[in-house]
Order: C-alpha cells, then sequence, then structure tokens
C-alpha cells in the first residue's frame, strides 16, 4: 500500500495553515516555497482539497488559502481521500474465478461483483483497510497541531512562523 506524496504535502501544509498565530490567508506561493515543491504541483494538491472542501479560496492581492472548516473537523481521513479518491485500496481481481478448478463455475467479477464481495481475502483486506481508515479519522488537524506544538522544538516553531509572517506581511 503506498499513498502518494500528495498526502503529505497536503498535511504539511493544512498544519501550516492550522499553525500560525495570525489567521491570515496563505498563499500557494509561500507554501511551495516553504515546503521546496513547485506552485503548480501544489496548486492541483489545493484544487482536489478545496473541492473536498477542506480550504477554501480567498481572492485579492492579499488572497491565499485558509480552512473552510475547524481544525478539529478535518481529518487525516479526509485529506487521503480529497487527494487519492475514494477507491479502496485494496483493488480483488477475482483470481479464484480464473482458476483452473473453477474454470468456467464462476462469473468473473473483477469489477467488484458479487464473487469479489464474499471473497475471504477481499473480506479481509477490506476490513483492514476499514481499521487504518477509521484510525485516520480519529486523527484530526487539531490533534495533529496540540501533538507538534509539544514535540517540536521551540525554536523550530519560532522560525516557521517568522519565516511565514514575513512574507504574509
Amino acid at each position: 500500500m503506498h499513498y502518494s506524496v500528495g498526502v503529505e504535502y497536503a498535511l504539511h501544509c493544512l498544519f501550516h495553515l492550522v499553525s500560525l498565530p495570525v489567521k491570515k490567508p496563505i498563499g500557494i506561493k509561500e507554501l511551495a516555497s516553504f515546503q521546496g515543491v513547485s506552485e503548480s504541483y501544489l496548486s492541483k494538491i489545493f484544487t482536489k482539497l478545496v473541492k473536498a472542501g477542506l480550504i477554501q479560496s480567498i481572492p485579492g492581492v492579499k488572497g491565499g488559502y485558509e480552512l473552510a472548516r475547524r481544525p478539529e473537523q478535518i481529518s487525516f481521513w479526509d485529506v487521503v481521500e480529497a487527494i487519492e479518491g475514494k477507491q479502496p485500496v485494496f483493488q480483488c481481481r477475482n483470481v479464484i474465478a480464473k482458476s483452473v478448478i473453477h474454470a468456467g463455475e464462476m462469473e468473473d467479477t473483477s469489477d467488484h461483483g458479487e464473487s469479489a464481495a464474499h471473497c475471504r481475502i477481499n473480506i479481509t483486506m477490506l476490513q483492514a483497510e476499514e481499521q487504518m481508515k477509521q484510525f485516520l479519522k480519529e486523527k484530526t488537524l487539531q490533534w495533529l497541531k496540540e501533538t507538534l506544538d509539544q514535540e517540536l522544538a521551540p525554536e523550530i516553531q519560532e522560525k516557521t512562523k517568522s519565516w511565514f509572517l514575513q512574507r504574509l506581511g
């Protein structure tokens, strides 16, 4: 299993939207520069976050992005789903229907049909994914902020805040 790096960039950027002491919109230019990624790449990620209703765009010279919901209402799973989509990680291909023993007996339902729903391997993988999903739903941006406020060295926190505040004016 693997999530794209877009999930990681999204979570880091959302953390910055939550953690600044002055609640001002932050532009793609500043976030991309801070993260060391191209503005066009980050824009694609932010388009998905806007579409999912996690952030909103603020137009104008002093515009940028801000959260569309309170930090405690945005979970890690919300971010994963916004970036990766809603399709399950495990995609049952109904291999059993193609085996020598079952050849011609079972309908090939590679598109998640009836046989796939009863496949023990598919059921197990989907149950595992559901547990991970529930765990990530419990971790919110508010939790992340509170946790990193405790874990990050104060000088790192101060340098980060200063860097953004200098650019936001």
